[in-house]
């Protein structure tokens, strides 16, 4: 496995220290890093919820109630980056299975505020515009720098957590939480997939194959594969980051309100299993963990950011 030739310009690695604002929410991002600001909420093309008709979801005792601010937030906007992201409205959702491994047990109710998601991986065309602003050496697939052009609506992969998080920063958006992956690949249902029960196809997902150039697909062409919040790829294709520190035992102490992983730890939360897994590893409940160093050719990410509180 080869890692990156030269690490990122000495800024942009000041920069990256401001993971604590993504790890603990304790500080902001230094501004010279970000995109230049746009207006906060950039509403997209107008898209029919696939939980519409649905009852809504309880809300949670002692919360603020937030149910007119979610009713008057775009069901979709356009990032900083370009990227078309999907809103999750506040609510409950159950989460874990009594079907899986320990590290997913106990089943528990989690509540989680508003928040915007990503529809697609983070593509190897984006990526290739981050790395050209922070002078960053790219990730081994961008090599023969063909891939962000030949292949720029392909998920890109070999980037490590750091890598995730810089990419993160740059568009003024952060990593996803672990809960909040996992409500935005199950829904409120309880589903097992993000399509639903059934077993994984190759029309809804791309996953048991072996290692090779053709083995990633590009974005959004698995449509049937897509959550109750029409987010695309969240089961097979790759293991996404999160920004939780990984705890096999952490259900057991989990707290029921917006949950934001242990304090620390030595691994970082994967989700959503990749194009070499079997189906029981694309069940959205499973975890698993990385070191937050590696880059691994079967891992990519997808970005998140806060909904705004409105009056």
């Amino acid at each position: 496995m080869r890692l990156w030739a030269r690490r990122m310009a000495p800024a942009a690695l000041i920069s990256l220290l401001s993971v604590v604002w993504i790890t603990n929410g304790l500080a902001q991002p230094d501004d010279t890093f970000l995109v230049k600001p746009k207006p906060l909420l950039t509403p997209a093309k107008p898209h029919r919820a696939s939980n519409e008709g649905k009852p809504l979801e309880k809300r949670h005792p002692g919360t603020n109630p937030k149910s007119s601010t979610a009713q008057a937030l775009p069901a979709e906007i356009v990032g900083h980056d370009g990227a078309p992201m999907a809103l999750v409205a506040a609510g409950e959702f159950t989460m874990g299975s009594d079907k899986g491994d320990d590290d997913e047990q106990p089943v528990h109710r989690v509540f989680l505020d508003s928040y915007y998601i990503d529809k697609f991986e983070v593509t190897n065309g984006r990526f290739a515009k981050f790395v050209e602003a922070i002078h960053s050496e790219p990730p081994w697939g961008f090599a023969d720098q063909e891939t962000p052009v030949v292949h720029a609506d392909h998920p890109v992969r070999w980037v490590n957590w750091m890598d995730a998080i810089g990419y993160c920063l740059w568009a003024g958006k952060r990593l996803p939480t672990e809960a909040e992956w996992e409500k935005a690949a199950r829904g409120v249902d309880g589903r097992v997939y993000p399509w639903g029960n059934d077993p994984p196809t190759p029309v809804q997902a791309v996953f048991g194959l072996k290692e090779g150039a053709e083995a990633v697909s590009p974005i959004g062409n698995r449509e049937k594969g897509q959550s109750p919040y029409g987010i695309h790829d969240l089961a097979g294709n790759l293991y996404e980051w999160t920004t939780d520190w990984y705890d096999e035992e952490y259900y057991k102490k989990i707290p029921a309100i917006n949950p934001h992983g242990p304090a620390e730890g030595t691994a970082k939360v994967q989700r959503g299993g990749s194009y070499i897994n079997t189906p029981y590893r694309l069940r959205s409940t499973f975890r698993t963990k990385g070191d937050p160093a590696e880059h691994e050719p079967n891992v990519g990410f997808r970005c998140a950011q806060d909904a705004p509180s409105l009056p």
